[in-house]
């Protein structure tokens, strides 16, 4: 890709006027933008000393600086090495209707790392997939991602590299890393150019530009942010046609709720409390493990109402050491949350290498309530399996053990609790009328959860369907799965 870069090919055009008017247009786009609450992510990658960081204020100059921000990727630290690879680019993605600028991006994760840190080419290929799976998350939301890649010769560098150094305010700009990447232009020539072909996609394209001719890049940087954003602001919502993500991802088969035995499903109570103790036990013993083994862990809970899920996690959070956990209850959406791709809120809660977090209730959220509640387009809700396996495959890639579970009961059983908590003065605040409406619904709920066992339940993250009438024995069989699963890892 790189020798088809953009260039004025010696042309003598005075781009000043020109590149004036797009200006002007630009600082107009922003508060359409604005008005039709378009996100908008512009990347800008490339060579050292390629004018980067002059291009960015020219565009900056043009915005209201309320509407935008401007990242400057650096090297993961440590702390950024301990979470999966791309938390901090999600944790940054810009609400509707506002503005990302990148200088350096999630691509320093690709071409550098492999040339550099010595990633295995398996790696490479994993962080080429995981990239355009976040690019391509985010243009199906109605991002729009402008990627950049600023190209100048090796000899243009070098000439450019010297006149910094030539000057006392500006010679620190040149470390004896861009030195080092001068001297070895044509090792990362290749791979920058094989980064950009397997990156460019339908949904994301690249656009190369020569920037040996400033006044030409300003030109033409300024023309492709106009047209690709007016292009956006003046396009309607586009979902594609959801893919079958039962031969996409390898499956494990789950039972119809339906199928679901839950009668012979009890626990003496008089067993309970030996039960509950020595789970709790081991449980306390292997959070140590996997914190010096530095595993992160993810345990998710979904079901019915009432079915027993803040008593499980209760539970699960005794036996655990407080200062390695966290709990995090998840409700409807904040207006901020709204504002950003759904996954975007659990991306900011995953836990640290050794660390356990624990969700009542999760992104599934996507195609339960807000499918059958119509709180967002059903055409967007059904490409929601596919963004949920990738998810979950990305953080089980990365060392995540990921148990999720579906709390079972019946609705003679719900209607009991539902009871018992209306009477009991403590217990009324679990119960709210929403809780009512959702069991109006129990018919649609339960093929909605019977489609998302079928679609989700993937080999690298499967469902675990605990019989709940019996809260005891649901209580134990919950313990035991999270034993059996980080002992599994532990072996691993």
């Amino acid at each position: 890709m790189l020798e088809k870069a953009i260039s004025d090919n010696g042309s003598r055009i005075d781009y000043k006027d020109m590149t004036k008017s797009l200006q002007q247009n630009l600082s107009k786009l922003q508060l359409k933008m604005k008005e039709k609450n378009l996100p908008v992510i512009i990347v800008f990658e490339g060579w050292g000393a390629s004018g980067k960081g002059s291009l960015i204020a020219d565009i900056i100059k043009m915005l209201d600086p309320r509407f935008f921000n401007v990242y400057s990727t650096l090297p993961g630290t440590e702390t950024d090495r301990r979470y999966p690879l791309m938390k901090r680019f999600w944790e940054n993605i810009p609400a509707k209707g506002k503005m990302a600028i990148m200088d350096r991006s999630w691509y320093q994760e690709l071409a550098i790392a492999r040339l550099e840190e010595g990633i295995s080419e398996e790696e490479y290929d994993r962080r080429i997939e995981s990239v355009n799976v976040f690019e391509r998350q985010l243009t199906d939301d109605g991002y729009l991602i402008i990627k950049l890649f600023l190209h100048i010769s090796r000899q243009e560098q070098k000439r450019r590299f010297i006149k910094l150094r030539e000057d006392n305010s500006t010679k620190w700009r040149v470390t004896d890393t861009d030195k080092m990447r001068n001297k070895n232009y044509d090792t990362y020539y290749k791979q920058f150019d094989d980064m950009l072909k397997r990156t460019d996609t339908e949904y994301c394209h690249w656009r190369v530009i020569d920037t040996t001719d400033k006044q030409f890049t300003r030109f033409q940087l300024f023309n492709i942010l106009v047209s690709q954003i007016t292009n956006a602001v003046n396009s309607e919502p586009h979902y594609p046609i959801p893919a079958d993500v039962t031969t996409m991802f390898p499956m494990q088969k789950t039972p119809l709720l339906s199928e679901v035995p839950l009668e012979n499903k009890v626990l003496k109570p008089s067993k309970y409390p030996e039960e509950l103790k020595k789970c709790q036990k081991q449980l306390a013993k292997l959070h140590g493990k996997i914190y010096k083994k530095k595993i992160p862990v993810v345990i998710a809970f979904e079901g019915w109402d009432a079915a027993g899920k803040g008593g499980a996690i209760k539970r699960l959070g005794a036996a655990f050491d407080p200062r390695g956990y966290e709990a995090v209850p998840v409700a409807a959406p904040e207006k901020y949350e709204l504002n950003r791709h759904y996954l975007w809120r659990f991306w900011r809660k995953l836990p640290k290498t050794g660390h356990i977090t624990i969700f009542d209730r999760t992104w599934y959220g996507r195609v339960m309530v807000e499918k059958l509640e119509g709180l967002t387009p059903e055409a967007r809700c059904a490409m929601a399996y596919r963004e949920i396996d990738e998810f979950e495959r990305e953080l089980t890639r990365s060392g995540v053990i990921l148990i999720k579970f579906w709390m079972q009961i019946d609705k003679d059983e719900q209607l009991k609790r539902f009871n018992e908590r209306m009477e009991n003065p403590e217990k009324q605040w679990k119960i709210t009328d929403e809780d009512w409406r959702n069991r109006e619904k129990w018919d649609l709920y339960e093929t909605a959860v019977n489609e998302m066992l079928e679609k989700t339940s993937t080999v690298y993250a499967p469902w675990t369907i605990v019989e709940s009438n019996d809260k005891l024995y649901a209580r134990i069989k919950v313990m035991n799965t999270v034993i059996d699963r980080l002992e599994e890892a532990l072996k691993k």
